[in-house]
């Protein structure tokens, strides 16, 4: 497996491209199952998960082609000639079970494979199951795959209210539901930017939805979708993380592509802890104001709160703040995975179930580090970014599945970062 080779050296100073939302980009992608016509997406992120999305809908009979160098999907399901979901592709990503809403939409059946993914915790497909019971689906769970039948071959409008906020469950229904005969009410929806452009998407194809942003989205089923083009929204995550770079090593960035309402909730903490964040006519400048980052306390919530996937990185700018730092995981359990390995590298945490408390050192040393998780991964980066000496941080799969180009991007800012390949 590859490795990054870190080497801490001072302040950096560049422009990022932010690419497009890995996570808006599989959402929208098992979209193009809802029409015959062709579905086409810019703004791609070049990354191993697109790949699989990709991998997983030609194993349905879909059409996928990566243009202009992979910013360009172009998709069509003219037909859809496999409704099974085959175990093999889907347990590499969780956000395969996404086609199962789709299928079962347009032609009443599919059979999927329960998702695997990463290891932060269990994240059931419970709440997308019994959105589509709520739609009159019957469902079979054996041998690790869901047998999903529409009685009459299509499903039928309902109210469905999710017990806690779900953006996976949530992308699910409203799939499901532009294709449903009658109206559709989800309640307690996720709000999140990618929900947002997942429904804007569908509008370009001619789905009625109404709410979306919001905790309440109204769809009324139409009987067909036809084809449309749709820029990938900016991906917050990648945003946030490279936002990260200045605060952690000094220095300034700009962020291409930035935009502050993807990430108020986290620049609300950079400012609390001494980083300064200002808008620009290209997107978002960043810098730390001046000494050392002050100590703040994080709790992750759903959007438009702190988000969990930034976690992990803020985590790392905490270990060399001034005080005493507490940051509570609502979200995922077993999502401090990376705290030991930050350890290793002279920081001072102690977990307690969904609380660490992180007590700020006045610098972290270079180690040989493992990444657990994607956003694990990259905190270990940042970590070693404002280390001394050399941090190498193994198996870094894990990175490839939602940063593209890191080393390019970080290099062109002063960093000193390679990827050493594996046998």
């Amino acid at each position: 497996m590859d490795s990054i080779l870190v080497k801490g050296n001072g302040a950096l100073n560049g422009v990022i491209p932010i690419a497009g939302a890995k996570n808006a980009c599989l959402t929208l992608m098992p979209a193009t199952l809802l029409s015959e016509e062709p579905l086409t997406l810019t703004n791609a992120p070049r990354l191993s998960d697109i790949r699989t999305m990709t991998q997983l809908l030609q194993s349905l009979g879909a059409e996928v082609a990566s243009l202009q160098d992979g910013l360009v999907l172009a998709m069509s399901s003219h037909t859809i000639s496999n409704h099974t979901a085959d175990y093999d592709i889907v347990r590499k990503m969780r956000a395969s079970i996404l086609v199962l809403g789709p299928m079962l939409a347009r032609d009443g059946h599919a059979v999927v494979s329960l998702p695997g993914g990463c290891a932060i915790g269990a994240r059931p497909v419970d709440l997308h199951l019994k959105a589509f019971e709520a739609m009159g689906a019957e469902l079979d769970l054996r041998d690790g795959y869901v047998h999903a039948k529409a009685p009459g071959g299509r499903l039928k409008g309902a109210v469905v209210e999710f017990p806690f906020v779900s953006v996976g469950a949530t992308e699910n229904a409203l799939m499901a539901a532009t294709l449903a005969k009658g109206t559709t009410v989800i309640k307690n929806a996720a709000r999140e930017p990618e929900i947002v452009d997942l429904a804007r998407c569908l509008q370009k194809m001619g789905a009625q939805i109404e709410g979306e942003g919001t905790s309440t989205i109204t769809i009324q089923g139409v009987d067909r979708l036809h084809g449309a083009t749709h820029p990938v929204v900016t991906d917050r995550i990648e945003l946030g993380t490279y936002m990260l770079v200045p605060a952690i090593c000094g220095g300034e960035v700009e962020l291409l592509g930035g935009r502050i309402d993807l990430v108020g909730a986290f620049a609300e903490k950079l400012d609390e802890s001494g980083i300064s964040v200002t808008e620009t006519a290209r997107g978002l400048k960043v810098s730390r104001r001046n000494g050392r980052v002050k100590a703040v306390n994080v709790t992750t919530e759903p959007f438009p709160g702190f988000p969990t996937d930034l976690q992990a990185q803020m985590m790392a700018l905490l270990c060399t703040a001034d005080g005493v730092s507490v940051l509570e995981e609502k979200i995922f359990e077993n999502r401090f995975m990376h705290a030991p390995e930050l350890i290793r590298m002279g920081a001072k945490i102690d977990v307690h179930g969904g609380t660490a408390k992180v007590t700020g050192v006045s610098k972290l040393k270079g180690a040989p580090v493992m990444a657990t998780d994607l956003r694990a991964s990259v905190s270990l980066i940042l970590a070693g970014l404002a280390a001394e000496g050399e941090t190498l941080v193994n198996r870094v799969y894990h990175l490839d599945r939602g940063y593209e180009r890191v080393e390019e991007k970080l290099s062109a800012c002063g960093a000193k970062i390679e990827r050493i390949k594996g046998n």
